[in-house]
């Protein structure tokens, strides 16, 4: 379990983390977002026992970071911002080097290392110095030390920083894969990646804690949420036309895309499926939208930054 108790960090007379709190139990996958200057890498740094916190507690399995750091950090794997590696090593050296740092048998090192090799695809360049590398391999190394030795606890900052397309689905799919029994804290600007792999959500903005809920909860606070889109021939003529449907509450035209939003909880979609029938419109792209992150995470960090 992570605990956060009123966390703060101040730096003169600025505050980086406001009065934070939060529990993370095993089984939780959690976006941890925020716009850049939020405080996310602060918390981050704080939890891995990096930064002391001006005030608060951060608590690993019920072990007080500050006052204990070596003893908590057994239990995390950490991927910092820029995963900072030994470039003269080879993959290998620098995967063994952490190994034995992390205090596993001597016995065990060669299997450990393999394994992490093997689950961030390494094999072919593991006998490479890590400054040779680019920067996608570079970021699954720093991945492949975090997971070396099997931690309760993994606390990645932008964990697919570089990674292109393919190596992006596997990385995720080996966070699904581990994240049954431990508990995963990923920072990201990647909206996409938190409804792909997390199951829990925090949106924090100047350091406070913002919304703490589900994807499918963030998302369903959209305004989207349970609109139409569309695009179609016609499009203006066509917004007047449905404008007039007591279903709809309101159309929006913007960059060719039809937008029309609900005015009841259900039957949108099929008045407008029965009134594209009726009048023959050619109709190029029709969806449901269940809502966008996107706008729900702008609306929330805008609010606080009026505020």
């Amino acid at each position: 379990m992570i605990e956060a108790k009123s966390l703060c960090k101040r730096y003169d007379g600025f505050t980086a983390v406001d009065d934070l709190s939060f529990t993370i139990k095993a089984g939780q996958v959690l976006g941890f977002l925020g716009p850049n200057g939020a405080g996310k890498s602060t918390t981050m740094k704080m939890l891995t026992g990096f930064l002391t916190p001006t005030s608060g507690i951060a608590l690993i399995n019920g072990i007080d970071v500050s006052e204990n750091p070596v003893e908590a950090c057994k239990h995390i794997g950490y991927l910092p911002e820029g995963a900072p590696c030994y470039g003269e090593m080879t993959v290998r050296q620098f995967l063994t080097f952490v190994a034995r740092a992390r205090l596993i048998s001597r016995a065990d090192v060669s299997e450990s290392v393999d394994r992490a090799v093997e689950k961030l695809s390494l094999t072919t360049v593991s006998h490479q110095p890590v400054e040779t590398l680019s920067k996608g391999f570079k970021r699954r190394v720093g991945l492949a030390q975090a997971i070396i030795h099997d931690p309760q606890i993994l606390i990645l900052d932008e964990p697919t920083d570089g990674l292109d397309p393919n190596q992006k689905h596997e990385v995720r799919h080996l966070i699904k894969t581990m994240a049954k029994d431990k508990i995963i804290v990923i920072s990201t600007h990647i909206l996409e990646e938190v409804e792909a792999v997390c199951n829990r959500v925090m949106i924090i903005a100047d350091g406070k804690l913002l919304a703490d809920d589900t994807p499918h909860g963030l998302v369903a606070r959209s305004r989207y949420n349970n609109s139409v889109s569309m695009v179609v021939e016609e499009a203006e003529k066509v917004a007047s036309v449905l404008s007039e449907l007591p279903q709809v509450a309101k159309a929006e035209l913007q960059d060719g895309e039809l937008t029309l939003f609900p005015a009841v909880e259900q039957g949108l979609f099929e008045a407008i499926t029965a009134a594209i029938a009726e009048h023959q419109w050619e109709v190029m792209a029709l969806r449901l939208e269940a809502g966008r992150l996107d706008e729900v995470f702008r609306s929330i960090t805008s609010k606080e930054s009026a505020a």
